[in-house]
């Protein structure tokens, strides 16, 4: 395989600045977080925290340095395979609007293929891509600052928020804004307030408008939104910059999807039932995606972490973090491929830069590593990884019991706080 000259990337491995060991001894880590909860971790030496850390180490040198042509084989495999049944389902719809028997099978067909199409493209190819997975190969057409995927949020922003932010404070209480993206309380450390009564509600809508949700996250629109009187013109600009590429994004992909296939189906009288299509397999995408992801932090589990618990962190420290910071899907290997590998999300974060192909792979040895150290490898079925997440949004749409109240005052007590500041504003 010839290789191309090698080319910048912003892709995110593991930070080079994180050291196996400290240069001061690390202190015991306390049986209990502040917030009173067990800490998984307790029990663990920072000796064999740095363990931990050589171990990883190795396991990564070990699979990075044999990657080769069985790699670079399977990834273009799955390009390949996603464009062709992109094409063949975009030619089903061309006659989608054809009835045989009351029925519309190439509709069904045509709206089947092009959700598997654009679910591949964003998560096996497009998430993966953009980690640098594929950066060793040095293919133009396969590198992370080539790619711009079929998603509303442009690839340098989403980039920024999940590479450079998300894999770095994996779970950490306000530092990690995956961690529920703003908008919904899941976990019992997050302070509740009356804003998270709707959850299970936005939290069905999020799911449908995935995309444009991420595209918003990636905006920092909410934060935008909050500070726009006190950001400077220069940050004002930067956003409206920012804003201009994400609006550019989905006018190009709405013009695809809903004006030029439908235009082109027009000819056979398909024009409608393509446009429908093109909706319908967007929303089921965007589901897919949204629930693959929610599998991957948000079930019971998965620990979160205090700001001061990573101050002056290892490298061993850090892998301790993403491990117990992620958790797992069980399933076929269609179903890994489909979930763009997420479903070894503990390996994954791992090693976010590592081939998507060879999560399988080292699972078995992850999750031994974590057994012979006495850390909760969470792993489920999609449909009880996703149930539990979907009961612990409503669950947690309510603020925490406390002994001797009942959640229905405290939720009555805040609501009331919050009508009298509101009160007070109006009147200032």
């Amino acid at each position: 395989m010839t290789l191309a000259p090698e080319r910048p990337t912003t892709a995110k491995g593991i930070d080079p600045r994180l050291r196996v060991e400290s240069d001061a001894p690390r202190p015991q880590r306390p049986a209990l977080k502040k917030s009173g909860r067990p800490n998984p971790a307790a029990h663990l030496t920072p000796e064999q925290i740095e363990g931990i850390g050589r171990e990883l180490d190795a396991l990564r040198a070990e699979v990075m340095d044999s990657r080769g042509a069985r790699d670079a084989a399977y990834i273009r495999k799955v390009i390949k395979a996603q464009r062709y049944i992109e094409m063949g389902s975009r030619a089903a719809l061309l006659f989608s609007g054809v009835k045989v028997k009351g029925v519309r099978p190439l509709w069904w067909v045509g709206t089947a293929g092009l959700s598997v199409a654009k679910i591949l493209e964003n998560m096996e190819i497009g998430h993966n891509v953009m980690h640098g997975q594929w950066d060793w190969m040095r293919d133009p057409k396969i590198h992370s600052t080539a790619w711009e995927w079929d998603n509303a949020s442009p690839s340098s922003q989403w980039k920024h928020s999940h590479n450079e932010i998300h894999h770095t404070f994996t779970n950490v209480l306000g530092r990690d804004n995956d961690l529920g993206y703003g908008i919904l309380r899941v976990d019992e450390d997050q302070r509740w307030t009356p804003f998270y009564l709707f959850q299970p509600i936005w939290h069905v809508g999020n799911a449908l408008l995935f995309e444009y949700s991420i595209a918003a996250y990636d905006l920092e629109l909410g934060a935008y939104m909050a500070k726009k009187d006190r950001m400077s013109e220069e940050q004002k600009a930067e956003f409206k910059n920012n804003a201009d590429e994400v609006v550019a994004k989905i006018k190009r992909q709405a013009t695809r999807d809903y004006v030029v296939h439908p235009a082109l189906a027009a000819v056979t009288g398909s024009a409608r039932t393509t446009l429908t299509a093109n909706l319908v397999a967007n929303l089921v995408r965007n589901v897919w995606t949204n629930t693959v992801i929610i599998c991957g932090h948000f079930p019971p589990g998965i620990a979160t972490f205090e700001k001061t618990s990573i101050d002056g962190e290892t490298r061993g420290e850090w892998y301790l973090r993403q491990m117990l910071g992620s958790g797992n899907i069980s399933g076929t290997k269609a179903m890994h491929v489909m979930t763009g590998n997420l479903s070894h999300q503990i390996e994954h974060h791992l090693f976010p830069d590592m081939p998507s192909n060879r999560y399988a792979e080292i699972a078995p040895r992850i999750r031994d590593l974590m057994e012979r150290h006495d850390l909760p490898y969470v792993t489920g079925s999609l449909w009880k990884q996703a149930g539990s997440v979907y009961w612990k949004v409503v669950e947690l749409s309510l603020p925490n019991k406390v002994e001797g109240r009942r959640r229905r005052d405290i939720v009555k007590l805040e609501l009331t706080k919050a009508w009298r500041k509101k009160k007070r504003a109006r009147r200032a």
